[in-house]
């Protein structure tokens, strides 16, 4: 039974037209309309990251070549087939509206993209109305603070884009529901949750979503039909196997008690990973979200599996881990990452940014999509970046020029780290007495106690290493030494951070002076 608010049409996808004009769009106009798309234009990039994985899923579906699906099981046991196949989807340069709308009005059951149908609304569980209850019986909601991402809960939630309270909760657009619907689903705490009573149990704890305080990497096109079709992860041997794959919204619900599924590709890895469960409330009208359910959805444990969009370091222990999203840290600095390839022993890029079509790199950006987030309910910033076309730059095309962008990040790093230590010992040095100011006398640093001279220069260094990066990238620099320049950066960050003071007491001067060679130390051929 319809609720009212059809996805496929209804206009919750904000986009930039190439025109340069913002519209919105139901999910059906997204992809007949994919090649006259410039950008997606979602103000939460967790939404965004988990909608591209979304869209990359149905993308699957529906781009063809004949009968070849790029989710066609016998044409993805070959890759060179499959790798063949996307190149004449992209040289087609549209999706087939005929396909589309095959997809979105036969090939999935009916009601299955209303966000608000009786029995099947999108990404939802309607059993949470009966399952989620206090010791009455009483329904026992989480509320629509719960569900929007920068909303405060409880008493000591941040407020951080709006002031909204647990008592005077203000109803949500349903375009926008949707939108932290998705982002609850893929960026989600783990711990304490609206209990669900299930069995004779009522268990009110779950796990982290899958995407939790991670940053997700996209290939970028000039249309969002080209970024559609690239970030289709390409197939794994590992991923293939012998269970149809389908997407939530495609096939049965799982039993929350049940072991989950193995995982298959593309459909259940970009979109069958969720740890938590969802079921929104609609207002009379169903135009707005006035309440939500939220709670755990299998306490199972979490498949294994490679997502294709993030960068993955090398632990102590020798195991890989998603590299967490840091809101302080520039794109520029995981250019290398991105870059080089998988041979290398403590990272990993991500397998979306393998095997692009070499005929398409000058044209290609990044996109990041992240949640700077602790593992259990702290939110702190998210953020969007887009990098310039530098995936001509990928080892496998321009290895020298892969390598030089490496030696510049590395470079950077590097003065980043002796910056931040030589403002420590300076303000060691200008507020302690009894330290010897001495150029070779060592200083006993404080950790509790490092003063504010290292973060002001760190704030102002990065922005000038930023500039000084992308200067290094020009071609007729790809020989230079980068560490000079970063030095100076260094220098005139620290400078600034001190400030005037330094010409007044000769204490500050000398721990200006001792900091300053610090830095220009490491010019010296020695520290070559």
């Amino acid at each position: 039974m319809s609720g009212g608010f059809d996805l496929r049409d209804e206009p919750w996808i904000p986009v930039r037209l190439l025109t340069g004009e913002s519209v919105r769009l139901g999910l059906r106009q997204v992809f007949k309309q994919a090649h006259e798309i410039e950008d997606l234009e979602l103000p939460v990039p967790p939404a965004a990251a988990g909608l591209m994985r979304i869209l990359a899923a149905i993308t699957a579906r529906v781009a063809a070549d004949g009968d070849d699906r790029l989710d066609d099981l016998d044409v993805a046991e070959n890759t060179k087939d499959w790798i063949e196949l996307r190149r004449r989807v992209l040289r087609a340069g549209r999706l087939h509206p005929e396909a589309v709308d095959r997809y979105f009005d036969k090939d999935v059951p009916s009601g299955r993209f209303d966000l608000f149908d009786l029995e099947r609304p999108f990404l939802q569980d309607p059993r949470l109305l009966t399952e989620c209850v206090d010791a009455k019986g009483a329904p026992n909601p989480s509320g629509v603070n719960k569900l929007v991402m920068g909303r405060p809960t409880g008493i000591n939630g941040a407020v951080l884009f709006g002031h909204f309270t647990d008592t005077a909760p203000v109803p949500v657009p349903a375009a926008e529901a949707t939108w932290n619907l998705i982002a609850q689903l893929y960026f989600g705490p783990s711990g304490q949750c609206t209990p669900r009573r299930i069995t004779e149990d009522r268990t009110g704890s779950g796990d982290a979503a899958p995407l939790r305080k991670s940053v997700s990497y996209f290939p970028w096109g000039r249309d969002l039909f080209t970024s559609l079709i690239l970030a289709v992860p390409r197939p794994q041997g590992e991923e293939l196997g012998e269970n149809t794959d389908v997407c939530p919204w495609e096939g049965e619900r799982l039993d929350p008690l049940k072991p989950l599924p193995a995982m298959t590709w593309p459909g259940r890895m970009l979109t069958g990973r969720f740890r938590h469960a969802v079921l929104l409330v609609p207002s009379s009208d169903v135009r707005q979200v006035t309440d939500a359910y939220i709670t755990w959805s299998t306490h199972a444990p979490a498949p294994v599996v490679r997502d294709p969009y993030q960068v993955l370091d090398r632990r102590k222990d020798g195991n890989f881990q998603p590299r967490e999203a840091d809101g302080a840290r520039a794109l520029w600095r995981d250019l290398d990452a991105l870059l080089l390839k998988d041979d290398r022993q403590d990272t990993q890029r991500p397998p979306a940014l393998g095997s692009l079509p070499r005929t398409l790199l000058s044209t290609l950006r990044v996109r990041a999509y992240g949640f700077d987030q602790d593992g259990q309910q702290k939110d702190s910033v998210w953020f969007a970046s887009t990098t310039p076309r530098v995936l001509t730059w990928l080892e496998e095309n321009d290895a020298e020029m892969a390598h030089h962008i490496k030696r510049c990040h590395g470079s950077a790093e590097e003065v980043g780290d002796r910056l931040d230590f030589a403002a420590k010992v300076a303000w060691k040095i200008a507020t302690d007495s009894n330290v010897d100011p001495s150029p070779k006398a060592k200083v006993k640093l404080d950790a509790r106690k490092p003063g504010p001279w290292a973060s002001a220069a760190l704030i102002r260094f990065w922005p000038k290493a930023e500039t000084e990066f992308w200067q290094l990238t020009k071609p007729e620099r790809r020989t230079d030494r980068p560490l000079e320049p970063f030095v100076h950066a260094a220098l005139a960050a620290l400078d600034e951070a001190i400030g005037p003071s330094s010409r007044a007491d000769i204490r500050v001067a000398r721990a200006r002076h001792r900091a300053r060679s610090m830095l220009l130390a490491l010019l010296s051929p020695k520290a070559g």
